[in-house]
């Protein structure tokens, strides 16, 4: 009766009991193989890179097992929250192409029926919890105060014990109903404390999805479940909502791994099943010979909006992670170049355990690769979207030519071997901007930068010459038999070989004089092939640009 007077004490307000609860939380009708995996991130900072890549794992999971991915927000530390922090959460997942099924959206509002999915709205749920603890006698008051704390840890220190919270130095674990109340008349604060049944000298065994069998000693810890401003914490949060949500696997990064004791101590003691737990390693940044961890406050480069901005996609941040997920990725994607990495299936026994390096050169190669696959047309739609927020003057020139700008993307796409120059969406604008004639007139406006072997009166020459001969070539092999011949005509070799055999007979060969036409209509040294970007750039243009040219 003591305890259910407590319980009342405590808590007069809460009257629901868990009961009430689980009514409104029916058992999800899933198949037993099904994953119900959730990303629970707190709203503390931009999302990081590491955040990025636990989101991905739970997202795959779940979804290759036709299960369920949810986002929850963790925002029960409100002293450490950071205004945006949520908007940027859901903005990142969704910019790189991680869909949840439920959870709190950018409007504010829920999506699914296992709400609500952020936890400050929650604290009357967990009330309910901790006062059927306390009826229990499995948690109880404690009001020591920091000094009081203090005062036990010393003790402990010179008694050379494992300091904390338990057994004998548990001061207030068996307060007294009258002592609680007395302490309350007086104002005092408290927290409310899980009365811990276990030894430190006993052992539990746990089954690490990613690290395998794991031993560890029992909690004996008595832990706070709810801090003295009435919100609970993270420990006791996360195990209520779990088990509400009908969370099946839990992936986080092994910073995470020591409390596992105290997590599956708190769904035994509430009489939940436990959910599988893994612990993913971080990824780690080189520095010189050396690798560590990413630091939030001085590396730009370890949060997701870095990516963004740079305009890595989705598709070939999926792609990287998917190499760092399961090293037999790689050996899948040479077997199926042109699948989607989502219809590779994850496999956790096979995760790497140790922590991941961030390779940006590989990043970029595999950035390339994902790139080349898709069409020009895909790829104004990515640009357009990118360039809106991060490139205005891209933006409103890809949107003023929009049928010019994709023929434009297009170019080599559809050969055997694609183009793979872009990595990243802020690559475009340096590589096609010759296209544009208001950025291609700033340009030029500086000069052509010609061969050391030709003069400009020889360009202009060449330049003359292929003006007078050109028309709109239907193909190729026709346009480049004309430059061979106007070649001959101004007395350049029509074949490397035959410049070779006697440079000094030719005035250069007819590779010179495509670098000459190119340079005319591009300005540019290196640029994908010289037919194709003519096809493109149509009649006109190259008229104009070849006068442009000759009148320097």
């Amino acid at each position: 009766m003591s305890n259910e007077n407590m319980a009342e004490l405590l808590f007069p307000e809460t009257t629901q009991l868990p009961t009430d609860i689980y009514s409104q939380y029916p058992p999800r009708n899933l198949p037993s193989s099904t994953m119900v995996t959730r990303f629970a991130p707190s709203p503390t900072g931009a999302l990081n890179i590491g955040g990025l890549y636990a989101a991905l794992i739970s997202e795959r999971l779940a979804h290759q097992s036709n299960g369920v991915f949810f986002l929850r927000i963790e925002d029960t530390d409100k002293k450490r929250e950071v205004k945006g922090s949520l908007e940027n959460i859901i903005g990142s997942l969704l910019n790189f192409g991680i869909y949840f099924d439920e959870g709190l959206t950018s409007s504010g509002k829920d999506l699914g029926a296992f709400g609500p999915y952020k936890q400050s709205s929650r604290i009357q749920t967990y009330k309910v919890f901790i006062k059927h603890l306390v009826r229990n006698g499995l948690a109880y008051p404690c009001f020591c105060d920091k000094d009081d704390l203090q005062k036990i840890r010393i003790s402990q220190e010179k008694l050379k014990v494992t300091t904390g919270y338990y057994g004998q130095w548990a001061k207030h674990r068996d307060i007294s109903f009258q002592k609680t109340k007395e302490e309350l008349l007086k104002g005092k604060p408290f927290v409310v404390r899980l009365r811990s049944p276990g030894l430190s000298d006993r052992r539990i065994k746990y089954n690490d999805l990613v690290k395998g069998l794991i031993e560890f000693p029992e909690n004996d810890q008595d832990i706070v479940i709810m801090k003295t401003d009435g919100l609970p914490t993270y420990h006791f949060a996360h195990a209520i909502d779990d088990f509400l949500m009908g969370t099946t696997h839990v992936i986080r990064g092994d910073e995470w791994l020591s409390s596992v004791p105290i997590h599956i101590q708190l769904f035994e003691t509430l009489g939940f099943r436990v959910p599988e737990y893994g612990h993913i390693a971080p990824i780690m940044k080189q520095v010189g010979s050396s690798k560590r961890k990413f630091s939030k406050r001085k590396d730009l480069d370890g949060t997701a909006d870095y990516y963004k901005e740079q305009g890595y996609p989705g598709i070939a941040i999926g792609e990287y992670f998917m190499h760092l997920i399961n090293s037999d990725f790689e050996e899948w994607r040479l077997a199926n170049p042109h699948k989607i990495y989502t219809d590779f299936f994850i496999n956790t026994n096979k995760m790497n355990a140790s922590g991941a390096l961030l390779d940006m050169r590989k990043l970029t190669d595999i950035s390339k690769d994902v790139l080349s696959r898709l069409t020009g047309h895909e790829v104004y739609d990515y640009l357009y979207k990118w360039s809106a927020e991060y490139d205005l003057e891209l933006y409103t020139l890809i949107n003023k030519y929009r049928d010019y700008t994709i023929n434009i993307l297009d170019i080599g796409r559809k050969d055997e071997k694609p183009r793979k120059d872009i990595s990243k969406w802020s690559d475009v604008k340096g590589l096609i901007s010759y296209f544009y004639d208001e950025l291609f007139e700033n340009d030029v406006s500086k000069g052509f930068d010609l061969p050391k072997n030709i003069n400009l009166n020889v360009a202009k020459e060449i330049v003359a010459g292929f003006s007078k001969a050109y028309n709109s070539y239907s193909d190729k092999e026709t346009w480049f038999n004309e430059i061979k011949k106007l070649a001959e005509e101004l007395g350049f070799a029509k074949e490397m070989k035959q410049y070779k055999v006697n440079p000094s007979f030719y005035k250069g060969h007819v590779g010179d004089l495509t670098m000459v036409i190119r340079l005319a209509l591009t300005n540019r040294y290196n640029t994908p092939d010289l037919f194709d970007i003519m096809k493109v750039m149509g009649e006109n243009r190259i008229f104009e640009r070849l006068q442009k040219f000759m009148l320097q």
